[in-house]
Order: structure tokens, then sequence, then C-alpha cells
């Protein structure tokens, strides 16, 4: 009964490629990237949220959203959960500079 929450772990059908892709989101949100994509996204209009606009309109790098459409759908899934975890654990300094992209309005 003490056990908490555990995500069920899910295989990858496609390791080359879902790393491919989860290597672009890492690199979006590293440290030495994250301002010019939050940049980027405010840019075209967007709402950082909105993962599979950022990803259509290459915010995420040219490759990435065909490489994304080779997934199959758990996959997929777990490449948007990524994304939405990496947005959540951006500094709260960065965070409120790009308020907009945040807000849920």
């Amino acid at each position: 009964m003490g056990a908490g929450y555990q995500q069920a772990v899910l295989e990858i059908t496609n390791p080359q490629t879902f790393g491919s892709v989860r290597g672009a989101v890492e690199a979006a949100f590293s440290a030495a990237r994250v301002a010019d994509f939050l940049k980027s996204v405010e840019r075209a209009g967007l709402r950082i949220r909105e993962f599979e606009a950022v990803l259509r309109l290459g915010k995420l790098g040219a490759a990435t959203p065909a490489e994304y459409l080779q997934l199959e759908n758990g996959d997929q899934g777990q490449i948007r959960e990524f994304y939405l975890a990496s947005l959540e654990k951006v500094a709260p300094d960065l965070r409120q500079r790009f308020f907009k992209l945040y807000a849920y309005y």
C-alpha cells in the first residue's frame, strides 16, 4: 500500500529513430539552447505545450518531424511525454521571461 505511482516501462520499437527524436528534444531544452528555442517558439506565435505544432514547424530540427512520423504510436506518446516533462524543467526565471508561452489562457 505504501508504493507510489510507477510509470509503466514500454519497449521502444524503433530505438534508433526514437533516440534521434529524443535527442532533438534534449538539445532544444539544453541549458545552452533553451532560451533560443523558446524565443523561436514565441516568434512563431505558438504555445510551448503545442508539441505537434512546434514539431511540424521544425522548431526541434528540420528532420525531426519526419523521424517522429516513423515512430509507432507508443513511441510517439513517450516522446510527447518527454517533451512535456522537459518544458516543465525549464528554470523559473526563463519561464517567467517567456510567460506567454507557458500561460494557459
